[in-house]
């Protein structure tokens, strides 16, 4: 597997960089080779519009291509929406000219039947394709959906099979991912759906991605990678399904990268938390305070009130003890945004950082316990007193 967190050959894992979800075409083409040689026979391979926009895996011949959604992310790159979406549907012109091969090419394009996509990718695709999502009109559709505070339940339907799935992922965005995932391997290359079914059972969680953290604390403390609005979005309704208490979000949005999404960040964290953080999240060369005062913006459009609703506190470290002391027994607090990630950008100087580690230690000295120590940034210096006044 090749994907955001990092790439995996056998028993093996590698660090594939800062920031980095599609390595650059010479270094992909170097990790196939080395699956090839660790006699491994299929790949997961995660590209993203810019791997596409760069030809990164051009080289590469597709079997089956998903994708799950298309929504407002990386417009300062493509430069309209509808570069964007072109860029992904790239993946599903690529699976034309796939050669076949010994083991078989099914040539499958898996599309979300929910997703504002699903009409031009199903037009655009033009080699055998399959839908999945949560309504009847989906060729394989999630039945019988229940949610807990532990993970999700449901029956997976299709016109061939149906199979009961138990997940210890949450929310109902993760439904939809499960079904992707039974898609591509249940209808793509022919795996049994109770072997689907008992693959997705045994994955305790994904790193970073709504990754709870339990030191004994009363409420739900969890850190996820949620980067753009929809993200943001989806993870939230997530954790309202997870709790009758409060949600408690710490955000930012990076710097160098799109400035709508700032506002659309901030005015989505204000009007599906209760309490929202403003913080840092890899600010590179531009002014930190003059990110969080757009995102400011954002929130005090929909209602916000700072010093009420929302705070900006831009060391990172000093925002996510900032809401967990907000927390009370039975609420959420959720840091979002850096994920699995190892390291915040500053001017040009990658600092190190996880959020998780972060998490452990704001947890650790809220608790009273022994636990890391939080990870040094240059914003730092200033107390969190100053910024909760």
């Amino acid at each position: 597997m090749i994907s955001t967190v990092n790439a995996i050959i056998g028993d093996e894992i590698l660090d594939t960089g800062f920031h980095v979800t599609t390595p650059d075409a010479h270094e992909v083409q170097l990790y196939l080779s080395k699956m090839v040689d660790a006699g491994l026979t299929h790949v997961v391979l995660e590209t993203t519009s810019h791997g596409w926009a760069q030809y990164r895996v051009d080289a590469c011949e597709f079997d089956i291509g998903v994708i799950t959604n298309i929504t407002h992310e990386h417009l300062d790159q493509h430069g309209s929406f509808e570069n964007y979406r072109a860029a992904k549907a790239r993946l599903f012109t690529s699976l034309e000219r796939t050669l076949n091969k010994k083991q078989g090419n099914p040539r499958l394009g898996i599309i979300n039947r929910d997703d504002v996509s699903f009409n031009y990718l199903n037009d655009f695709i033009q080699v055998n394709k399959a839908s999945y999502g949560l309504g009847a009109s989906a060729d394989l559709r999630a039945g019988n959906i229940e949610f807990n505070r532990t993970g999700i339940k449901f029956t997976a339907v299709h016109k061939d099979f149906r199979v009961d799935i138990s997940s210890r992922l949450v929310g109902k965005y993760n439904i939809s991912n499960c079904l992707a995932a039974i898609a591509a391997t249940v209808i793509g290359i022919g795996v049994e759906p109770l072997i689907a079914a008992k693959g997705i059972s045994e994955l305790n969680n994904i790193s970073g991605r709504m990754e709870r953290f339990d030191l004994g604390q009363t409420f739900t403390a969890i850190v996820d990678f949620a980067h753009t609005p929809n993200a943001l979005k989806v993870t939230l309704e997530a954790a309202r399904q997870m709790t009758d208490g409060r949600v408690i979000s710490v955000i930012g949005s990076a710097g160098l990268r799109d400035r709508e999404k700032r506002r659309m960040m901030a005015e989505t964290s204000v009007e599906m938390a209760n309490f929202t953080v403003l913080t840092a999240e890899d600010p590179r060369t531009e002014s930190l305070d003059g990110i969080l005062e757009e995102m400011a913006v954002g929130a005090r459009s929909k209602g916000g009130r700072e010093g009420e609703t929302f705070w900006r506190v831009p060391d990172r470290g000093a925002a996510i003890r900032v809401a967990l002391r907000l927390a009370r027994p039975g609420d959420i607090v959720i840091s979002c945004g850096k994920g699995h990630e190892q390291s915040m950008c500053f001017g040009v100087i990658e600092y190190p950082w996880d959020d998780r580690i972060a998490m452990r230690a704001a947890l650790s000295e809220l608790m009273g316990i022994e636990g890391p120590k939080m990870p040094y940034l240059p914003t730092k210096d200033k107390s969190e007193a100053e910024w909760l006044k």
